[in-house]
């Protein structure tokens, strides 16, 4: 193949699932002979893969970072960590690194593998078919907190653990999300499978559930945000979880961060929409006891006007007569 048929294929007939290929050909046309080792191209991938980096920030700044800066060795400010050292001569620095150095290949050598372990690819590599029917089946989310794939990396995670004796087979694989996947571990043979598919539960019997796409200001993957049908004032919002559920510590993770980004975004809203805004009340009704008559979690979201009561203060504390003061 010469220069010409190179850059046809390029161009024209290379198609592309990922960006491994023309990665390795970048890796490939900037060696001097052409030629790359293995480890040097998935180097290049590694690189490349977002999810690892944002795995490893959460590592530096919850173990080293937080370590060293709790020993006054470093300390953390606007996305950077700053060695609390001054005046280090380059001999003196070079000194301290050779030592850094030395107790890396000691806990190397005493450790060998095994301090990589809990980030290591499976003894026997889960083919491409099967990793995306495993995918498929899941819906593209995580199966334990439901995010999905498009928000972060899934992985694809043995439920009975290669070193307990599990398979690479279909029904012993589940996806998960890399934080969920890494937080289990080899450690756990937990199925979080049966929750595939509750964020899609919904009863045609619900208003919520049942509510006219023309109805609703906003939406994300898992909440619903639009207007309460009889507002106590002008702007009154309603923020609820597309799926049935009718108690708000019953809803996940997921679903409970979806509803706080709407919430927050249907506030900016209002504001924007209406500068006589100067406040808001947020509230729950939590059971039938507490007051919710829809039985689907909803959060409300009223926006206040300086003297639209005589006297604001207690604001929700006033639920009670006379016991907010």
């Amino acid at each position: 193949m010469d220069f010409v048929e190179l850059k046809n294929f390029i161009n024209n007939r290379m198609r592309m699932q990922h960006i491994y290929q023309p990665v390795m050909l970048k890796i490939l046309l900037e060696s001097d002979n052409n030629k790359a080792s293995v480890r040097k191209i998935a180097h290049a991938f590694l690189q490349k893969d977002e999810s690892q980096l944002e795995y490893y920030m959460q590592i530096t700044k919850a173990m080293p970072g937080k370590v060293l800066s709790r020993h006054n060795v470093v300390h953390y400010e606007s996305q950077n960590f700053i060695l609390k050292v001054e005046n280090l001569t380059p001999l003196e620095r070079s000194d301290l690194i050779q030592l850094c150095e030395k107790k890396i290949v000691e806990y190397e050598n005493a450790r060998g593998r095994l301090i990589w372990q809990h980030r290591a690819l499976e003894p026997k590599y889960v083919p491409g078919s099967l990793r995306y029917q495993v995918l498929k089946n899941a819906k593209f989310r995580c199966e334990l907190c439901g995010i999905s794939a498009e928000e972060k990396a899934l992985d694809v995670d043995h439920i009975t653990p290669r070193n307990k004796g599990g398979k690479t087979v279909f029904e012993n694989l589940q996806a998960l999300c890399y934080t969920c996947n890494a937080q289990k571990r080899d450690l756990d043979a937990f199925d979080f499978r049966p929750w595939k598919g509750i964020y899609g539960n919904m009863d045609m019997k619900c208003v919520f559930c049942n509510m006219e796409l023309s109805s609703i200001k906003t939406k994300n993957s898992l909440a619903l945000s639009f207007e309460d049908r009889y507002p106590v004032v002008n702007g009154h919002s309603l923020i609820a979880p597309i799926r049935q559920v009718g108690s708000f510590f019953d809803l996940g993770s997921a679903e409970q961060r979806a509803c706080f980004i709407l919430l927050e975004d249907t506030k900016r809203s209002v504001a924007r929409k209406d500068p006589s805004v100067s406040g808001f009340n947020i509230g729950i009704n939590d059971g039938t006891d507490a007051g919710q008559t829809i039985l689907h979690c909803h959060i409300h979201l009223i926006p206040r006007r300086k003297g639209d009561v005589p006297d604001p203060r207690g604001g929700i504390r006033q639920i009670i007569p006379d016991k907010g003061f």
